[in-house]
């Protein structure tokens, strides 16, 4: 048992292997704003390329680097094209100041997009304030990116982890009731805001674990579950850490209903890491907000097959590369409502002006006071492999507010593809 635990780990290893300055951040015309050209907008994140959280999230930059390429090939945005510089910073937040103080000292990005992870986000939201950098579409769903008194730069895009906390919730009030809840929870705000919004609805649960990416041995903390008698086990983990809680729990006879976090589901992603114990993951709920990639008949789902064909190699198309493309749409979105004269300012009042609509199946949030990203999802159940739809989208707040279903049919995307200005 031991030696079979052990592989797993190493299997999932290999798997997951305010004031001016004077960068003219404060501008108020693009002939002066840092990253802004005539004919060229650039634009930086931080990624895990490797480390811990790569499996899947990888595959997240390239796909909105491709949507973008795509945009150039059509022409850009108000004449210009769109340079995106991905830096791998590993999941390591002391390699994310780092190498986010580059893109912004030295390449002077115009904006960090979609940087990803709480962790290691949460470390440069200083800098990036005090550098006036736009921070947009934080690829994390902490509270922490909507607090636009202290960080008027900073926008999130996943919905955040306490709404999604209570949706997931509400799923298991109702369909698991009078059964012993417990979690497992990434020893962050991620796996904390997380947990708050499960008891905002189930009340306190019975067992709750922790763990931290740099050790990849869940062992004691599934059979601290077993032992307390979990029957469903709600995860707030990132892809390798549910592949390796799936995985673990099966090898010591552990197999209760597991409820997963958007981030950490994407079922091609987590079949990967598991190899010959992906079947393991049928029946596994969990929630999206996005178009499900096997979805072939929705037409953002075609559109990205397209793109993703032509600009990004042909790379598998997965959840991951949904979510990448449509960071890059919502981005063009942005960069159209700013118009031509282009400033940091200019993108920041763009966004909080809100009242975009795209792929996903409930709005985003943004606004003056708001700049938190979607405000809900819709559950999923993993059959033959593939994610598939339960019920209707749901919407609700990260406070005490009641979680409801939202009606409204997603809006289909341009005939080209583009976003008008």
């Amino acid at each position: 048992m031991k030696r079979t635990a052990t592989a797993l780990t190493a299997a999932v290893l290999l798997a997951v292997s305010g004031c001016s300055n004077s960068d003219g951040g404060g501008s108020n015309s693009s002939a002066d704003t840092p990253g802004v050209t005539d004919t060229e907008i650039v634009v930086g994140t931080h990624m895990p390329l490797t480390g811990p959280a790569a499996a899947g999230y990888s595959k997240i930059a390239p796909a909105t680097k491709a949507y973008f390429d795509y945009v150039n090939a059509n022409g850009g945005v108000h004449g210009r094209k769109i340079t995106y510089k991905i830096m791998d910073d590993g999941y390591n937040p002391a390699n994310t100041q780092q190498v986010v103080r580059q893109l912004v000292l030295q390449d002077k990005v115009f904006a960090i997009l979609n940087g990803l992870g709480t962790p290691t986000h949460s470390g440069v939201l200083d800098f990036l304030k005090t550098n006036r950098v736009p921070d947009l579409f934080v690829a994390s769903g902490s509270r922490s990116w909507n607090q636009p008194d202290k960080y008027p730069g900073t926008f999130g895009f996943n919905p955040d982890y306490t709404v999604e906390g209570k949706i997931l919730a509400t799923h298991v009030k109702t369909e698991h009731a009078g059964k012993k809840v417990c979690f497992l929870g990434q020893d962050d705000d991620f796996g904390r805001d997380s947990l708050a919004g499960i008891e905002k609805v189930l009340g306190p649960v019975a067992a709750k674990q922790s763990y931290v990416t740099s050790n990849p041995n869940v062992g004691p903390q599934m059979g601290a579950l077993k032992a307390a008698g979990c029957q469903v086990v709600m995860l707030a983990t990132v892809p390798g850490f549910t592949a390796l809680s799936i995985g673990t729990a099966a090898k010591i006879g552990f197999k209760p209903q597991f409820v997963v976090s958007n981030v950490g589901s994407d079922p091609a992603t987590l079949a990967k890491t598991l190899g010959a114990a992906a079947p393991l993951l049928e029946g596994v709920v969990a929630a999206n907000y996005l178009p499900l990639v096997n979805d072939t008949a929705n037409p953002w789902i075609q559109l990205y097959t397209k793109v993703n064909k032509e600009y990004n190699a042909g790379a598998e198309m997965d959840n991951n590369v949904v979510y990448g493309m449509s960071v890059a749409y919502l981005f063009v979105q942005s960069l159209q409502s700013a118009g031509k004269d282009l400033t940091r300012d200019g993108i920041i009042e763009a966004v909080k002006k809100g009242g975009f609509t795209g792929p996903g199946l409930v709005p985003v949030r943004y606004s003056a006071t708001d700049h938190s990203g979607y405000g809900g999802e819709q559950l999923t159940t993993i059959e033959g492999g593939q994610a598939k739809w339960l019920g209707k989208p749901f919407r609700t707040d990260d406070g005490d507010g009641a979680v409801e279903v939202y009606e409204q049919a997603a809006v289909a995307p341009p005939a080209n593809g583009i976003p008008a200005a």
